[in-house]
């Protein structure tokens, strides 16, 4: 079987996912479901993989997407519902409040900073459901709120969960870290300025809804994008989303605070003061969240490795390509979540048995998300053992030729799209990058980074992605209208990274 024919088979799985969530509005739980059992077909029939080798991929699969991916939704969500239990959220609420009644800005401090920082320090999710369920819990539309989220979640993915995905990326494709992680900085910088202007006029629907705040908004991509990218030179990949979203958040809040100060917020200050005490009380499990994930990370290698011993590595497939499934059972974030929510609830005055019920809610809450998240990462999975997705990687390359790094981000925002996740697009996709490079006289560092960026894109309509926001804002089952919402967006994204990565490719 020729090449081409194989690539447009190994689309099938891709093409059906899309038309059923996007045309059909299948729900995403029975989209998934499906498109994974004419994965496993495909695999076993077209690609020869056999059905015990397929059935394997399929089940090491299914157990990432338990862990540490699944985990890490259950938390964020059971974060925000123990605290409309202990009644912290409305505390939460009105603060936010405090500082601003501006819905423009809250999106911004919420979905763009927080966000950024969640994605920073733990990636996985975190960044999309916590900031998404808050947004709602202040009276933005569900539908609304999953989007802006999404969006807001794309270029923090790069440097995410304390810059896995670049070294990780680094290290399959046998790249300088250091020189891969300032091209990636490079990349994505404009994209970091332009999209809290994205995320303001999307919340007026209107260009004029800029006028009042374009200083802030320029200022809150501004402080975000040129720390990272000197951060990203300078310090490698583990800090620059970590910097770069902190100084935005703090720079956002300081100038609303400064020069944004609208009446109904003043009035409301005096209306509903909160003592530092009752304010430090209800943001505790986030703060705990920040505290264990930073302690626990490679910024502290004596307590990380500590942390990191506690783990259990297992051989599900074991065919080419195969490495052991590891569950590293403390330094997860799923698990320090878990941790964080609980020791904040009890000290909220909820008992333990309270607590208990609300994690059991929470995960009944989610049964129609779980399914979706391991059928894609199931697919994904087997796609990847089978040689679905090389078929596909290889075609691409064949058709365009000098022109490839039009395309390079699109085969990056694929990956993720396939897989949910800017590190696993990174592995699969990584070398063909680099091979591609060297085989049209291109930069490897530049298509290498090329993918992590067009990642980033792939994020906001990825159907894993989509099913954490929905869980987040109640919307479970409504996958397909959000992926409607975002996918003219990522269309958009990629087309100008690749404009942008087609003649930089000439110039580095």
């Amino acid at each position: 079987m020729n090449d081409t024919l194989l690539a447009i088979i190994a689309l099938v799985p891709v093409v059906y996912l899309i038309v059923s969530l996007g045309v059909f509005k299948v729900p995403a739980h029975k989209a998934c479901t499906i498109t994974l059992g004419i994965t496993v077909i495909l695999a076993v029939g077209v690609w020869k993989m056999g059905v015990i080798p397929a059935l394997l991929a399929a089940v090491e699969g299914i157990l990432l997407g338990l862990w540490p991916i699944m985990i890490v939704i259950i938390a964020a969500l059971f974060t925000y519902n123990l605290a409309l239990h202990t009644k912290s959220m409305d505390t939460i609420k009105n603060m936010l409040s405090n500082i601003t009644t501006d819905r423009r800005i809250q999106v911004l401090i919420l979905a763009w900073g927080f966000g950024g920082f969640l994605e920073a320090v733990a990636g996985y999710g975190t960044a999309v459901a916590i900031p998404a369920s808050i947004l709602a819990a202040l009276g933005f539309e569900p539908v609304f709120a999953a989007v802006i989220c999404l969006i807001a979640n794309t270029v923090p993915t790069a440097f995410g969960a304390v810059g896995i995905p670049v070294t990780t990326l680094a290290k399959v494709a046998n790249l300088d870290v250091n020189t891969l992680s300032f091209y990636t900085g490079l990349q994505l910088t404009i994209f970091i300025i332009l999209i809290p202007l994205v995320l303001v006029i999307m919340t007026t629907r209107s260009i004029k809804g800029l006028k009042g705040v374009t200083a802030i908004t320029l200022m809150s991509g501004i402080s975000f994008a040129v720390p990272q990218l000197f951060a990203a030179k300078f310090l490698g990949p583990e800090l620059p989303a970590l910097i770069g979203s902190i100084l935005s958040l703090g720079v956002t809040i300081f100038m609303v605070k400064k020069f944004h100060r609208n009446e109904m917020a003043a009035a409301m200050v005096l209306d509903n003061k909160i003592t530092l005490k009752e304010g430090t009380l209800a943001w505790l499990p986030y703060i705990l969240i920040f505290v264990l994930i930073i302690i626990t990370s490679p910024l502290f290698p004596a307590i990380s490795e500590q942390v990191g011993h506690v783990k259990t590595s297992i051989m599900v497939y074991n065919g080419q390509g195969a490495k052991p499934t590891e569950f590293k059972w403390i330094s997860t974030p799923g698990t320090l979540i878990i941790i964080a929510a609980t020791i904040g609830g009890l000290i909220q005055g909820a008992k333990f048995s309270e607590i208990v019920k609300v994690f059991i809610l929470t995960v009944k809450q989610l049964s129609k998300s779980i399914v979706t998240v391991l059928s894609i990462v199931a697919l994904a999975k087997v796609m990847g053992y089978s040689g679905m997705i090389s078929s596909i990687a290889v075609i691409l390359v064949k058709i365009t030729g000098r022109a490839f790094p039009l395309i390079s981000p699109v085969i990056g925002a694929l990956g993720t799209f396939i897989t949910g996740s800017d590190t696993s697009a990174n592995v699969l996709f990584g070398p063909l990058q680099t091979s591609v490079a060297n085989s049209i006289n291109v930069s490897p560092y530049w298509l290498a980074a090329a993918n992590t960026a067009g990642a980033t894109a792939g994020k906001m309509i990825s159907p894993q992605s989509i099913a954490i926001a929905t869980s987040a804002t109640g919307l479970i089952g409504q996958e397909g209208r959000i992926f409607n919402k975002t996918v003219r967006f990522c269309m958009a994204y990629v087309i100008v990274l690749g404009i942008l990565i087609y003649f930089g490719s000439s110039m580095v």
